[in-house]
């Protein structure tokens, strides 16, 4: 089991910068990856951001320069930095982490998520 938790969720102007991290309760190196997504009232969660236990990375087309995910295996902890923040950026945004167990099997865990609101 793993336990995931978000911080530095908040009001934030357009234009302005945040950074979300989330604290894994146990080591992430063995993880397969780790990611970000973010849902809005009505809609599905989204994809923003993942990595890789390698630090590959990937983003969706809409944060692509403008959002920066990060590891650090050291503090089990995984970051976003999000810069020129857009109203539409507005979400509860979730850390996920994917584990391959050695029978194959692929868990999902996920944190409580954090609110991030952009508006002025």
């Amino acid at each position: 089991q793993v336990q995931l938790v978000e911080s530095g969720g908040g009001l934030v102007q357009p234009g302005g910068s945040l950074r979300l991290s989330c604290a894994a309760s146990r080591s992430i190196v063995s993880f397969t990856g780790m990611a970000w997504y973010r849902q809005t009232p009505g809609k599905e969660r989204e994809l923003v951001a993942t990595i890789t236990s390698g630090g590959s990375t990937n983003y969706a087309d809409s944060v692509k320069g403008r959002f920066t995910i990060s590891r650090d295996n050291a503090k089990n902890t995984v970051s976003i930095q999000m810069n020129s923040l857009k109203p539409e950026d507005t979400a509860l945004y979730y850390c996920n982490a994917k584990i391959r167990f050695s029978d194959g099997t692929l868990e999902n865990y996920w944190g409580q998520g954090t609110q991030v609101t952009v508006s002025s």
